[in-house]
Formats: structure tokens, sequence, C-alpha cells
């Protein structure tokens, strides 16, 4: 039977805790007890756990179950891709982060672009913290041992002097013919698997054409997914779940 898993709040060598909502859904809903065993990730690294104490929460402190970490266990890691998405509807795009997380990828970059509806951008940056805890939840759902880092929300230009990723493709709805595979055939020279990836996801309406320019002058590679329009959300699933075959 599969063990539940849960990421540590806080962790040493040999032992790590939960604490807050984790913790008090475990101690609630679950009926913590010492002795019971779990998989807990912890500093990255995937361990088989047994809570030794159980604290229920109270108006002084909150809840904490404190575990011994024994053996680690195998455990797949995330792909190296990091998602350069563009702010859009908040539903839409809190979708897309949970299954972005769910399928593996290492980094998100929410991107305020030209076509982001103003009070879109305008409540990003309150909103970072929210797609923070749906990365959380979507890692112990899908059973990974890290948790994709979630920057705040950052202009275009910013986004692109901080991605250091050496293959680099764009998502263009004017590309007619190169494809996510004619990209990565540039860099056959080395395994993919060793190299990191960055994806860059425009907003509705797409990217206008001063982004074009910018995506140009960094070296990005425009593709297509095909003939179809698809929403923001959907085109990130699909080319994600494209470039995971060949990363893995």
């Amino acid at each position: 039977m599969t063990r539940r898993r849960w990421i540590a709040d806080s962790w040493t060598a040999t032992t790590a805790s939960l604490t807050g909502e984790q913790a008090e859904h475990l101690v609630r809903v679950l009926r913590a007890a010492p002795g019971q065993v779990y998989d807990v990730v912890a500093g990255g690294f995937l361990h088989r756990a047994e809570i030794v104490s159980v604290r229920g929460a109270s108006a002084s402190q909150p809840a904490e179950v404190l575990f011994t970490l024994h053996e680690e266990l195998e455990s797949d890691s995330a792909l190296p891709l990091h998602l350069l998405l563009a702010i859009f509807k908040f539903d839409h795009m809190e979708w897309a982060i949970e299954k972005a997380t769910e399928l593996g990828v290492s980094r998100i970059t929410p991107v305020l672009a030209r076509r982001t509806e103003k009070h879109l951008a305008h409540a990003a940056t309150k909103r970072a913290e929210r797609w923070r805890r749906i990365a959380l939840e979507a890692s112990k759902q899908s059973r990974r041992t890290t948790i994709p880092e979630i920057g705040d929300p950052v202009a275009l230009k910013d986004a692109l002097s901080e991605t250091t990723s050496p293959v680099r493709i764009l998502l263009s709805e004017t590309e007619q013919t190169s494809t996510i595979a004619d990209a990565l055939k540039q860099h056959d020279s080395t395994p993919a698997a060793a190299l990191t990836h960055a994806l860059a996801i425009g907003p509705e309406g797409g990217w206008t054409q001063d982004e074009m320019a910018l995506f140009t002058q960094d070296g990005w590679q425009p593709v297509t997914l095909g003939p179809r329009i698809l929403r923001a959300e959907t085109a990130a699933i699909a080319a994600i779940a494209i470039l995971s075959s060949h990363l893995a």
C-alpha cells in the first residue's frame, strides 16, 4: 500500500516536523499518533519517517507533528524546466500552475506581459503566495520530492534577464513550421536531460511585436503546437508534456 507523503516545514539530519495546516490536518483528520509511518520529504530528499510526538493547536502555539527520519527512499527528480507563464485569468492560471507542478516543472515565473489585463497585473503580487500554496498541495498530491520555485510577478524584460537556460523555447502563434522537437534538435550533441530548458507561454491575445523582438534578441526559438489556437493553460500543459517526453 502506498504511504501518504508529506513535505516537511523544517528538518535536521535525523528529524522533520510539520506545522500549521499540514500538522492540523494530520492531527485532527488522520488522527496522528506516535509510531505511525509516513513518507516525508525533507530538504528535497524522500525518507521513510515515523511519528515520535504530536502536539495539537492551542491559543499560544500551532499544531506540530515531529518525525524521526529513517532510510532515504528512491524518488524522481524534477524536470529541468523553467516555465515563464504570462499572467492571465487567475482561475485558469491556477489550474495551469497546479498541472505544471504535477508534470514536474522545477520553476515558474509569472510574467507581466503587455496584454495582461490591468486589473490582473495590479492584483498579481498578492496572488503569488496563493500560487505557492497550490504548488505545495499539487507537489504532495503528485508525490514530488521538490516544490517548484514560484517567483513574484515580474516584467518580461526582467524575466528574460534572469533566465539562464541554454535551451529557450517560445510558443508563438505566428510560427507555422518549427516544432518543439525541431528546437531540441539544435542541441542534439548534449543529452536533453543534461540541459536546463526554459519555456515561455504568452497571455490571451499573445505577445506583442515589441515583446517578440525581446525574445528574438535573447535567443529564444519560436515554435508551434500545430494549427489550432489553444487557450494559454492548454498550450502550457501540452508543451510541458511534449518536453517531458524528451527530458525524462
